[in-house]
């Protein structure tokens, strides 16, 4: 048993070895590639993300934004003073006092335009300055919504996910649901992966090539804590679908605590995959058993008990993103596929695991009890924060809703209506008689 944990220990060093030496050998291609870049355009690529340059990035920030950033480090960011000529407090009979100053609201719409511009101009490139002299990390990212549209923000790096969220929701207004994620895609390889909140944002983008496509996605994960709504998809998967819809809330509830609450538990799964194999579109099929330290595989001709075992990949430096469209790219049998690799490789690599799913349950299963085993009690920890945070924001849209909903109805109430409609007594007429007018026949008359 010490001789086959050696061999482990071994053979994971040789594969990080080999993992260091692809990653260096692809910077390298990446850098031969490349036509050269100035080193001030190269300095300044290193703040933005998702911007040709930084100076377009600091356009795109609101002036509110703009002004917490220069603010933020280190500098007073002041309008522009007008130099007056002072006033004596007496004057020549024969002088008339000059007119007074013009005020900023009397002032032209052009100047103001202007005076506008170039105090943001200033600032701007106040911000450049300081962002190349500060101690803490900034990026200026910019995040995509569903939509189209996006949002440009200012992260530092002691930021985290969950408070990159709460600055997307703020500024959207969006519901308070907890599947709200900030996600990345890589459109060379067709991945995307959902950062979880405890992740640090800048320390994962700083992962990205610097010519990198990928993108930032503010956008809604139903998958993203369906281990903790469902925890029985995970935790009884061998149970038949009538049994798994049958559990209640209260099931749920013991689930989580008995799988939670203590020591991690990871969920026994198992089952056939479908592995590419290296450098080819061929898929063979293996079958793979889950632990909390990585993804073994049962070697041919050998059987499922933990001695014939074989490990396929630690999750310890390695991430696990979904994928889109692999049945064309790579022939796949399906397209619900999922890959590990490590975060700084950008490109296609022989050190990526490529993994196929017969169909999307098996997917959800794999993917989300991977993210159980890599992330542990932490993850935990993250949708408890992510509860917390809606039932607050839920509890400031009832208090807002119901305060316009009083301020509704005391606009419509009768008693507060100050033009009343008139009323009009059905006895009296005009004192011209409208065209159609019939007078009553006189009395008598038959």
């Amino acid at each position: 048993m010490a001789e086959t944990e050696e061999m482990e220990d071994i053979d994971a060093m040789f594969s990080h070895l080999l993992g260091e030496m692809d990653h260096l050998s692809q910077s390298l291609t990446a850098a031969a590639n490349t036509p050269e870049v100035p080193p001030s355009l190269q300095e300044e690529s290193s703040f933005s993300i998702g911007f040709t340059d930084l100076n377009e990035s600091l356009n795109e920030l609101e002036d509110h934004d703009l002004d917490a950033l220069v603010a933020d480090l280190g500098c007073k960011s002041s309008q522009p003073e007008l130099s007056t000529p002072p006033q004596s407090s007496s004057l020549p009979d024969d002088r008339t006092p000059p007119p007074p100053a013009m005020t900023l609201a009397e002032s032209p719409p052009s100047s103001n335009t202007a005076e506008s511009s170039q105090t943001k101009a200033e600032k701007i490139k106040l911000a450049l300055e300081k962002l190349k002299e500060a101690k803490v990390r900034k990026l200026i990212v910019k995040v995509l919504m569903g939509d189209g549209s996006s949002k440009t923000l200012m992260v530092n790096e002691r930021q985290t996910v969950r408070q990159v969220l709460d600055k997307l929701l703020e500024k959207t207004h969006c519901d308070s649901s907890i599947d709200w994620s900030v996600c990345e895609t890589n459109p060379e390889l067709q991945i995307e992966r959902g950062f979880e909140d405890h992740e640090y944002l800048v320390e994962l983008l700083c992962a990205w090539t610097r010519h990198s496509e990928n993108k930032i996605y503010f956008v809604l994960r139903p998958q993203k804590y369906v281990m903790f709504t469902d925890p029985q998809l995970f935790y009884m998967w061998k149970k038949s679908k009538t049994v798994l819809s049958g559990v209640n809330q209260q099931a749920k509830e013991l689930l989580i605590k008995e799988h939670f609450g203590g020591a991690l538990i990871v969920p026994d799964l198992e089952g056939t995959l479908y592995l590419k194999e290296d450098g080819k579109k061929v898929w063979k099929s293996r079958y793979f058993v889950l632990r909390a330290s990585g993804i073994y595989y049962v070697p041919k001709g050998k059987t499922k008990s933990c001695s014939d075992l074989a490990c396929f990949v630690h999750f310890e430096k390695v991430n696990i993103y979904t994928t889109s469209n692999y049945k064309e790219k790579y022939r796949a049998p399906t397209n619900f596929c999922f890959i590990l690799k490590h975060p700084c490789i950008q490109k296609e690599s022989h050190y990526i695991k490529f993994l196929c799913c017969d169909n999307e349950h098996t997917l959800l299963l794999w993917v989300n009890s991977i993210r159980i085993a890599k992330y542990g009690a932490v993850l935990y920890k993250n949708y408890q924060e992510a509860v917390k945070r809606a039932s607050t924001l839920q509890g400031v849209d009832s208090a807002l809703h119901t305060d316009q909903y009083n301020g509704l109805t005391t606009q419509v109430s009768p008693q507060t209506n100050p033009n009343p409609p008139k009323t009009t007594n059905v006895e009296e007429y005009p004192h011209e008689p409208p065209p159609d007018f019939i007078p009553p026949p006189p009395p008598g008359h038959i």
